[in-house]
């Protein structure tokens, strides 16, 4: 394994000889060389420690969503909206992990991804939108007379991306609805809790309930896989790697995330287009949230922290080989996340006008900023000797 050598002042003293003229310490240099293995080590469980936080999140999004079938109640629905939003608060970091060969989208796992967070959606594939009252698989009792889990999974992504059917984003709809309003009115989507009630003001509102309640079900079956893996099997596969190779993938995966998947995909996308249909969560209005949970969990990733995980970390390893790079993706990564907290909130209302407008143009510099960094991010490949 290639190291890098650097010292970091001394450790010790050691006393020499034993006359009065001959007793100045002597100093120990000591090689503090970061082992590879302990920055995969603290990786694997940094990841595990999100995982289980986004599965007890789900798990209590399932019991309020349970709650609100079995008594559906403004108050037990308005619950259910809140859990959910707490929900995305601990996945939302965890989009770190993907593009690293890991078994959130890849592998025989690859499916999980889309099984949990994909978007955009196609409101139209699930339910009733304005302009058609008999659309999506509930109202559709034809062609799907019984509502089952592995109906929704089949059915999810069938015929198109957008035609998603479960998730976070399924249940996000089912909740909020469509957002119809002007960004300016500043509103979510404005679902009322009676389209689940009986004799409310929608049809099929037990098909409804029984579709939210499958799909909050779905939500943690998804997420235990991922649990499992990182618990198991996969970490067992990650730890065994090759470490340049382990690197790599880490590396590579916050990189891709920052500076295309969130920089482009989904902040650069949504605002040339002007359009809070491209958001992340468009019906809850939560984009906002998205977007700078996703970049905690690229800071998460690159210092090796998150929760009661703190360990050796990528940011030390730069550090160690190369300390003007790491000072400058340090800089980079601040200013990341400075220009990011400038957007305004809601998402869609800093977007309206476009990046000719002021709040449109920080949106934009946030944008840059994030590619910036994850651009920089992978010449520490080269300092680290990673082929």
């Amino acid at each position: 394994m290639r190291k890098a050598v650097l010292t970091f002042g001394f450790i010790g003293l050691l006393f020499v000889g034993c006359s009065s003229d001959d007793d100045a310490p002597a100093e120990v240099i000591v090689d503090e060389t970061i082992d590879r293995s302990t920055v995969l080590t603290n990786y694997a469980d940094l990841v595990l420690a999100n995982y289980q936080a986004a599965m007890i999140d789900a798990e209590a999004l399932k019991v309020a969503i349970d709650a609100f079938v079995a008594t559906p109640t403004e108050d037990n629905f308005n619950a259910a909206k809140e859990a959910w939003l707490t929900s995305r608060e601990s996945y939302g970091p965890s989009e770190a992990f993907r593009f690293a060969n890991g078994p959130i989208d890849t592998g025989d796992t690859e499916e999980i991804e889309g099984y949990l967070n994909s978007w955009p959606l196609d409101e139209a594939y699930i339910d009733y939108v304005e302009g058609d009252l008999n659309a999506g698989i509930i109202n559709d009792t034809d062609n799907f007379p019984s509502l089952t889990k592995e109906l929704l999974t089949g059915e999810n992504g069938n015929g198109g991306e957008e035609n998603v059917a479960i998730g976070y984003h399924a249940i996000e709809f089912l909740l909020w609805g469509q957002d119809l309003t002007a960004p300016s009115e500043n509103l979510a989507g404005q679902r009322v809790y009676t389209d689940f009630v009986d004799d409310g003001t929608a049809e099929n509102q037990d098909r409804r309930r029984a579709y939210l309640a499958i799909v909050a079900d779905l939500l943690t079956d998804h997420l235990q896989v991922v649990v499992d893996e990182w618990t198991g099997a996969y970490k067992t596969t990650f730890l065994a790697l090759d470490e340049d190779e382990a690197l790599d993938n880490i590396i590579s995966s916050i990189a891709e995330l920052s500076r295309s998947e969130l920089a482009i995909e989904r902040i650069a996308v949504a605002l040339q287009n002007q359009d809070q249909e491209d958001e992340h969560s468009c019906f809850s209005d939560n984009t906002h949230r998205d977007i700078r949970l996703n970049l905690d969990g690229v800071v998460n990733v690159y210092t090796g922290s998150y929760g009661n995980v703190n360990g050796n970390s990528l940011q030390d390893l730069i550090t160690e080989a190369d300390a003007d790079l790491a000072a400058e993706l340090n800089a980079l990564l601040a200013t990341a996340e400075t220009e990011v907290d400038a957007t305004l909130d809601p998402f869609d209302l800093a977007i309206v006008d476009g990046e000719s407008s002021v709040e449109g143009a920080k949106v934009q510099t946030a944008a840059q900023a994030l590619v910036a960094f994850g651009d920089k991010l992978l010449e520490a490949k080269v300092v680290l000797d990673i082929n």
